[in-house]
């Protein structure tokens, strides 16, 4: 059995027999894998192991893998860093179920991606360092346009003031384009505010519930043009009621 230590986002926990479940996660080795963990909900773990398992938590542990399994397993898991406020802030862990499906729906590369996992995991460091609300009802709508830069699909060229974004180019252009695949003017220029903002400044863009809505449609109509799995993300409405 070969043995490596590895870092890992979770993404989603699927129960497996009694005590046992299959984690989903994105690793700094491997890319996306799927880990057999045993013993997890038993009466004699000791601690509630099973509460490290939550949806974008950090782990650092050592994997398991044989040619006689099929799948790999875990030793030795431990928390990758303290969370000082995501596991307890009902705005923050809805944010955080929305990142953990959206990328366990549109992530399959089981390759080592640095640059990915690097933002994920820093991303999931400035959701629990959020202060306000307003960073908050706006921190999920940051990370997919910054994560549409790591799946290959990134804005193309500057916003064109008034213009439109051409989602079948990638491009800002400074009239709707013919087939209609695009942005309106209003979310295209909330694209570009997004593009450009720092995690300091996210309280700079006010919305209401009704924009905040509107334009996380038009980035799922976006990712949904290059990555169909999006629309299977069940967490959305949740998200809704909350922002």
């Amino acid at each position: 059995m070969k043995s490596y230590k590895a870092r890992g986002v979770v993404l989603h926990t699927v129960k497996y027999g009694e005590s046992g479940m299959i984690v989903f996660m994105l690793t700094d080795v491997l890319g996306r894998q799927n880990y057999m963990v045993q013993g997890i909900r038993s009466a004699r773990s000791k601690g509630n192991k099973a509460a490290m398992f939550q949806p974008m938590f950090v782990l650092d542990f050592v994997g398991l893998e044989s040619p006689k399994m099929q799948m790999h397993r875990m030793s030795e898991v431990r928390s990758g860093f303290a969370l000082s406020s995501l596991p307890f802030d009902v705005r923050k862990s809805t944010v955080a179920l929305f990142m953990a499906e959206t990328l366990y729906r549109l992530i399959k590369e089981v390759e080592p991606h640095s640059p990915l996992f690097g933002f994920v995991e820093e991303s999931v460091a400035a959701l629990d360092g959020l202060r306000s609300d307003a960073e908050v009802a706006n921190f999920h709508l940051w990370f997919m346009v910054r994560l549409s830069a790591y799946l290959g699909f990134y804005p193309g060229n500057e916003y064109i003031p008034s213009g439109y974004f051409d989602i079948e180019e990638g491009l800002f252009a400074p009239s709707m384009p013919s087939h209609g695949v695009a942005l309106d003017a209003d979310n295209s220029r909330l694209l570009d505010r997004f593009m450009s903002v720092s995690l300091d400044r996210l309280t700079d863009i006010t919305l209401s519930r009704t924009q905040r809505s509107a334009f996380l449609a038009a980035l799922l109509s976006y990712f949904g043009y290059h990555l169909d799995s999006i629309h299977s993300v069940r967490s959305l409405d949740i998200l809704r009621d909350v922002f």
